[in-house]
């Protein structure tokens, strides 16, 4: 592979190949990129979310072990 890609002008190797590699698996390469992106929404959802519950049950508790006395 060495060989071939070593008589080819620069911008073969450092334009015309990338280009053609993101023309090709670019559908992949975004539908990946899409569902890391939900993924880490998602888990960014689930850990605000269980900090809000912890927040709110920490709230009531000491509300209610005041109101105790």
């Amino acid at each position: 592979m060495r060989e071939i890609f070593a008589g080819m002008p620069w911008w073969v190797k450092w334009v015309a190949v990338p280009l053609i590699a993101i023309v090709v698996f670019g559908g992949l390469i975004a539908s990946v990129v899409g569902f890391v992106i939900g993924l880490l929404f998602k888990a960014l959802v689930f850990v605000v979310l269980v900090g809000g519950l912890i927040f709110v049950v920490r709230k009531f508790m000491a509300s209610s072990s005041r109101s105790d006395w």
